[in-house]
């Protein structure tokens, strides 16, 4: 009897390996939150670009530009997120004279639907705006600042060349295979299926794209951003990765939760400040005769 319900046990993990990433993909197409705002309801130029993602769908982004030649900085949301969530970084970024690109990833925001989305597919977006970034006469050095799964993606991009000159991963989570786990209320075998299966969706094994194995291979100043108040990602996430990356730097918001950047609204020019510090290249001084 033991045999045959190992045996039934064990066919039925397989045909949930073999099965669920087709149902996966549909799960793995977020559902659209609300566009809002724009950047002009904020009183701040907008013009609308569309980019060609790495499969197909094209990307929608609103660019907000500053008097002449500049630096610029894209800003990428999370899961289920828009470009329209972080707009509250919008007039701290203009008004410290930094060119901006408000990001939607792929099946978010404005952009096109992909059939599935998976943290390395925001990688691939944020990849193509620093891209169209780098192509702008206006353009003269590029950072990043990236949300949630968009932080995650910030690091995994950064860890593999993206040219890119500073960056910031605001909630990051250090494990996207462990968070899941811990958020999963299946038995146990349930669990560990779902878990491969959404490897198989996704192309990568975890432990190929988590941030706590690829930040030490960012080769730029990283600021990493958390809320110790965050229950969605919790705060030892940032910890462990700053324990992995010594050289990054740590911001820690008292009362910052996951999603609402309220509370870390006070915390911007400490953000501008890292932007500044590693984006702006100092005038030379003046040569004495």
């Amino acid at each position: 009897m033991k045999t045959r319900i190992a045996l039934a046990m064990t066919l039925l993990l397989g045909l949930l390996v073999a099965v669920t990433p087709r149902l996966l993909k549909r799960a793995f197409v977020p559902p659209r939150r609300e566009v809002h705002q724009t950047p002009a309801d904020l009183g701040l130029p907008e013009e609308t670009v569309w980019l060609d993602s790495v499969r197909g769908p094209r990307l929608h982004g609103w660019f907000i530009p500053v008097d002449g030649r500049a630096p610029a900085v894209v800003v990428l949301h999370g899961w289920t997120g828009n470009a329209a969530h972080l707009l509250a970084l919008a007039p701290p970024l203009h008004d410290a004279g930094f060119h901006s690109l408000f990001l939607d990833a792929r099946s978010h925001g404005l952009s096109e639907d992909d059939d599935h989305m998976s943290m390395p597919r925001f990688a691939e977006d944020l990849e193509v705006a620093v891209h169209y970034l780098r192509e702008r006469s206006d353009v003269t050095s590029v950072g990043v600042i990236g949300h949630s799964v968009g932080a995650a993606a910030v690091i995994l991009a950064a860890s593999r060349g993206v040219e890119i000159e500073a960056a910031v991963a605001v909630s990051a989570f250090a494990h996207p295979g462990e968070l899941m786990k811990e958020q999963f209320t299946f038995p146990r075998p349930v669990t560990w299926a779902l878990l491969k299966a959404i490897e198989s969706v996704i192309g990568y094994r975890y432990g190929e794209i988590a941030p706590r194995n690829r930040i030490g291979e960012v080769p730029v100043p990283l600021l990493l951003v958390h809320g110790d108040a965050d229950e969605v990602v919790p705060v030892s996430n940032a910890f462990e990765l700053h324990n992995q990356a010594p050289e990054t730097e740590l911001l820690i918001v008292p009362g910052g939760t996951h999603s609402d950047l309220t509370d870390f609204e006070p915390f911007f020019t400490d953000v501008m400040n890292f932007l500044e510090t590693h984006l702006v290249v100092p005038a030379p001084a003046p040569t004495t005769r």
